[in-house]
């Protein structure tokens, strides 16, 4: 079953969101500074996973200098951290909306995408990353 929490994280002031899978790994990360609520991390498994397969380490590094790092492994321990919770899947995709349209135009006028790609298009998205 699909979950999605929080949690804060106090030495870095980050407010940390995922969607866990079903056996507990993160398949979507959010990470919101706290101070300014600023999006430093809008991470997917499907696209990292997609440039792992069809791509090189230049383009996955382009990748996490845009949009961060995903989290390695299983969730175990999340509940115990400060302020965690289970949060809504509508709140997550608000959440990862905001991250994705914040980091997507950071640097990259008009957005990541290239015209005519969806968000959610991994193989689309990687051409444009490849390029």
């Amino acid at each position: 079953m699909t979950t999605w929490v929080r949690a804060y994280y106090e030495d870095e002031d980050l407010w940390l969101y995922f969607e866990a899978d079903d056996e507990g790994w993160a398949a979507r990360q959010v990470e919101v500074r706290g101070q300014d609520s600023r999006p430093v991390t809008a991470a997917s498994l499907e696209e990292v996973l997609h440039l792992r397969d069809h791509a090189d380490l230049a383009a996955m590094g382009r990748y996490e200098r845009q949009y961060g790092v995903l989290a390695e492994g299983p969730m175990d321990g999340w509940q115990h951290q400060p302020q965690a919770a289970e949060i809504s899947a509508e709140e997550f995709e608000l959440l990862w909306n905001e991250a994705r349209r914040a980091l997507g135009n950071s640097g990259c006028p008009g957005g990541p995408w290239p015209p005519g790609a969806s968000h959610g298009d991994a193989s689309n998205w990687a051409l444009f990353l490849l390029g």
